[in-house]
């Protein structure tokens, strides 16, 4: 296969390696042509500099070259630059092309999914083009990817046969694929499990122990389901690899940017003290909001959420958020 992966971060070069070592024709594009120019000198990622990438894989900071003759357009920037990627890749899209979402979050205006902004950025291109969109997540931290370690994923589309065909690209022997036609309810776990693993962050920076990160992860998946089924999810997405999956892995693992920046919070820092110091995108962060529109929207309540909003836009502490959760009024577990 042809594929471009657009976007040159850590998510988006960890695809690239593994699909050109399992024999794909990659093209990496970003943006920005000092990461272009520094990638075709050093074949290294700033990120990974240990990890030397193949050298068949070809890089361009031209995005007709990037799209043009490809079959597979993996989108690996962060969410808020979805919009402008599909909006810049647009004139240039072929028939019959498939666009791979891989970023997670909720866009704030339109409280889209990231592949629902795709779609809604081409508009009439999608059936004058005959494009498919699909949503590739779970629970995958590229520095594992990157490495050949295994782990398992999700292909996701509405399409099942184009679910599948994702499938087929992506399954190797270090990434077991699984298909999916809940778009919906993979995309919702991915963007608002980042929100749980800020929190859960947070309690390792107050060292309160495992006990209280376990009750953490089991409400915090409970309340992302709630929603989810009220959107018209599949309830049983959110009990598989997109949702319990990658919730456990991005609450716990010291890959995870999002528990990462909850850490530092815990021990004080200000969010945008903790963002820069991880000194990526942290997604949990972004999707906040979004999150909480939903939840008024809908009437669903998101606790969790919620305590984490108190303490990222609310100027509550750390220690405030642990006692909203455990002060709250008495209830039956759903």
């Amino acid at each position: 296969m042809k594929i471009s992966i657009l976007g040159a971060g850590t998510w988006g070069i960890a695809l690239a390696k593994m699909l050109c070592v399992s024999g794909h024709d990659v093209t990496v594009w970003s943006a920005l042509p000092n990461e272009i120019d520094n990638l075709n000198a050093t074949h290294i990622h700033p990120i990974f500099p240990d990890i030397k990438l193949p050298d068949e894989l070809s890089y361009t900071a031209d995005i007709e070259t990037a799209c043009k003759g490809r079959n597979v357009l993996i989108v690996a920037v962060p969410s808020p630059f979805i919009r402008s990627t599909a909006k810049t890749a647009a004139p240039y899209l072929e028939q019959g092309q498939i666009l791979v979402s891989v970023a997670k979050g909720i866009e704030e205006a339109t409280l889209f999914s990231m592949t629902e902004v795709i779609e809604d950025e081409l508009g009439d291109l999608v059936k004058e083009k005959g494009l498919k969109i699909a949503a590739l997540s779970g629970p995958t931290h590229a520095e594992e990817v990157i490495r050949s370690i295994p782990t398992t994923i999700i292909s996701a589309c509405q399409d099942e046969k184009t679910a599948m065909f994702i499938q087929e690209i992506f399954m190797n022997t270090c990434m077991r694929v699984y298909t999916n036609t809940d778009i919906k309810g993979v995309e919702l776990c991915g963007a608002l499990k980042n929100i749980i693993a800020l929190a859960s962050g947070v309690l390792s920076g107050l060292d309160l122990g495992d006990n209280i990160k376990a009750a953490l992860i089991t409400r915090g998946l409970a309340e992302i389901k709630r929603l989810g089924v009220k959107l018209g999810c599949c309830e049983q997405t959110f009990y598989g690899l997109a949702g319990m999956g990658d919730l456990i892995v991005t609450c716990l693992s010291v890959h995870s940017r999002n528990y990462n920046a909850g850490i530092l919070i815990g021990r004080g820092k200000t969010p945008q003290e903790a963002t820069k110091e991880v000194g990526m995108v942290v997604e949990g962060i972004n999707a906040i909001k979004p999150a909480m529109r939903l939840s008024k929207e809908t009437g669903v309540e998101l606790p969790i959420i919620s305590a984490v909003n108190s303490v990222i836009y609310e100027g509550a502490s750390p220690a405030d958020m642990v006692d909203q959760l455990m002060q709250r009024s008495k209830r039956s577990e759903i």
